[in-house]
């Protein structure tokens, strides 16, 4: 996409699109009580209205072995079709003996074969058909059961034991990102003292987390509880490890498929589903973590989420490695509410108008003439119009829409506009002179807005920048290499700057609330390990020594690429080859450059982030923040 075709609105969007950007956090109506009322607690819950029928989700379930307990989701159904969530009123039975229901609404294998289970709400019923395929109750898994139940008592949490330097002398993994060294961690700190195999109850590793002896973090295990039954069964069984690769789960599911509560103080249950590699599916959602990214619009407790007031909010579910997040809308009372119909031009329209009538909103009305043309020129520009414009503007008898195209044209073709968007992009760029020097900076700068003024496609803009090489004045955009100079530097920027997302934090871990993972770090560096600096001849710029007085150097460098060069990960020590994040690239030339398989796969049209990431800074140009803010922070999460 040309630097220069912005997303730039013809029409009413210019009023209403930041009030649409922000429509997930105004209150209208009843959301405005609820958001009040949200310093007490959830507001009371509304009463439901009359159920026609019920719905379970899932349909049917299949239990694995005799380890594997599942609940359902249980759904009335009103005339006009809508949905309530009816779990917590639902009463399960059932006559199989090949099944047990406990008092937590969980089903548990009891012998193999079929069995169905009665679900009832009132006076209504439905059936749920439930296969058993084994009844065998399998061996504690360290991976599979020990670590989600360390995970979610917080142990490690960058609060307690998965800290960077651990707590009181014990490291755990930051979120259990490291199966194999939380379980040498566990066995072998204290020599292996952590665990009596002759009196099991007397293991420091139940004795501290339910406070039976001294422990900083309280007591956040309880005798006899689940969790604490798993971990007993565990060192009953003799502490086994299994293998990692097998025993994580591959992806997590969320349902129901989507969360639309009518009005704050509504309520649905979340199931969490982990789907193995070896095709086995299990309900984890007792040791999932979930959390709100909007506490003001809706709380999870307890795989709960409760709407507070009117608004969106997403869930971020997370559970062993694994992210999923849920979009909650809270619509609030609309009463009296009736779209109107206007005009569409484009395909942005479309899907703005889409988002109003999902929200329930109203779109503003069109603007004056006199405020396009000075919200247009602030926007394109970063001037107000001159007076001679504006008479002119105002003056100008031809159809709106054709006058203002008009202008978006001439202001798009002025040096205003290349100078303001050049100073946009040079501060995005790190364009400065404490790393540039000041000659370095002007040939940058000026070949950033040398592009914006010829129109030059973006991709091609970011190909010739990251491919760049020679002296800092004869090819310019290699200053932003000298900006960076180290491979992690490179990382990170090209990851925020070009797909939007933060990988500075999975540096030192795994991604605390997303997919990325520290080891894909260090093969994105890889890419660019062999990018080198050495110092030109050209030019004098004045630095100031190691003494702190000022000395004349050279100020041109020159930006190469060496023959040899690798980035080593942390945890192995070893080298690592090159490999994106997401999706395939080609395999990089042995002795050629990394960097143009990079690019090759950054600018792709099979890369979901390049464009997205350009969209929405562009957005947030316009509407002073993106439709994902912040802009480099690209999520699911977010």
């Amino acid at each position: 996409m040309p630097l220069r075709k912005r997303i730039v609105f013809v029409n009413r969007r210019i009023a209403f699109c930041l009030t649409l950007a922000l429509a997930a956090s105004l209150p209208h109506g009843r959301a405005a009580e609820g958001a009040a009322s949200n310093k007490n607690g959830p507001p009371p819950r509304p009463a439901l209205p009359p159920i026609r029928s019920l719905k379970v989700e899932p349909p049917s379930l299949t239990l694995d072995d005799g380890r594997d307990e599942r609940r359902v989701l249980v759904f009335g159904e009103t005339a006009p079709g809508q949905r309530f969530d009816v779990t917590d009123e639902a009463v399960l039975k059932t006559e199989s003996p090949n099944l047990e229901i406990d008092k937590a609404g969980y089903i548990h294998a009891q012998k193999q074969g079929s069995g169905e289970v009665t679900i009832a709400v009132g006076g209504l019923k439905a059936k749920l058909p439930v296969t058993v395929k084994d009844a065998t109750v399998p061996e504690i898994h360290f991976v599979r059961d020990v670590q989600p139940i360390l995970s979610k008592l917080g142990c490690n949490a960058g609060t307690c034991h998965g800290s960077a330097k651990g707590k009181n002398g014990f490291k755990l993994s930051l979120r259990g990102y490291d199966p194999e060294y939380d379980y040498q961690a566990l066995i072998n700190d204290l020599s292996g003292r952590r665990f009596n195999r002759v009196k099991v109850e007397e293991s420091l590793m139940l004795l501290k987390p339910t406070a039976e002896v001294p422990h900083e973090g309280r007591q956040p295990l309880k005798l006899g509880s689940r969790e604490y039954n798993i971990l007993r069964q565990w060192i009953v069984e003799g502490t086994k490890f299994e293998d990692p690769l097998k025993n994580r789960p591959q992806s997590i599911e969320v349902l129901p498929s989507e969360v639309e509560l009518d009005l704050p103080g509504r309520s649905q249950h979340l199931l969490v589903l982990a789907h193995y590699p070896d095709g086995n599916v299990r309900e984890v959602t007792r040791d999932a973590i979930l959390s709100s990214n909007n506490g003001d619009v809706a709380e999870v407790k307890n795989s709960v989420v409760t709407g507070l007031r009117r608004g969106e909010a997403a869930v971020l579910v997370r559970y062993e490695g694994c992210y999923a997040t849920k979009l909650v809308t809270v619509m609030g009372d609309r009463t009296g509410y009736k779209w109107q119909d206007v005009a569409e031009y484009n395909y942005i329209d479309k899907h703005v108008d889409a988002k109003l009538k999902k929200m329930k909103i109203l779109p503003s009305e069109l603007c004056t003439d006199a405020e396009f043309v000075r919200r247009v020129s602030l926007d394109l520009t970063g001037l107000p119009p001159t007076p001679e414009r504006v008479r002119a503007f105002l003056a100008d008898q031809t159809p709106g829409r054709q006058k203002r195209e008009k202008l978006i044209d001439e202001l798009l073709a002025s040096e205003d506009y290349n100078e303001y968007w050049a100073n946009k992009w040079a501060d995005l760029l790190q364009c400065n002179s404490e790393h540039l020097g000041q000659k370095g900076v002007w040939v940058f700068r000026n070949w950033i807005q040398h592009s914006i003024a010829e129109n030059k496609p973006y991709d091609k803009f970011v190909r010739e920048m990251l491919l760049a090489e020679g002296s800092s004045y004869r090819n310019p955009e290699v200053n932003y290499y000298r900006a960076l100079r180290d491979s992690g530097k490179i990382t990170e920027d090209v990851s925020q700057t070009f797909l939007g997302v933060r990988f500075n934090c999975n540096k030192c871990h795994d991604h605390p609330f997303e997919k990325w993972t520290q080891k894909q770090y260090y093969q994105f560096g890889a890419y660019f390990a062999r990018v080198a600096i050495k110092r030109g001849s050209l030019g004098k710029e004045s630095v100031r020594s190691f003494t702190g007085d000022l000395m004349q150097v050279p100020g041109e460098e020159i930006v190469y690429r060496k023959d040899d060069g690798e980035v080593q990960y942390p945890k192995t020590g070893m080298d690592v080859a090159p490999k994106v994040p997401v999706g395939e690239a080609q395999e990089p030339p042995k002795d050629g450059d990394r960097r143009v398989a990079f690019v090759n796969w950054l600018v792709s049209k099979d890369n979901p982030y390049f464009a997205e990431a350009m969209a929405n800074r562009a957005w947030s140009y316009f509407f002073a923040r993106g439709i994902i803010d912040p802009v480099d922070d690209i999520r699911g999460s977010n």
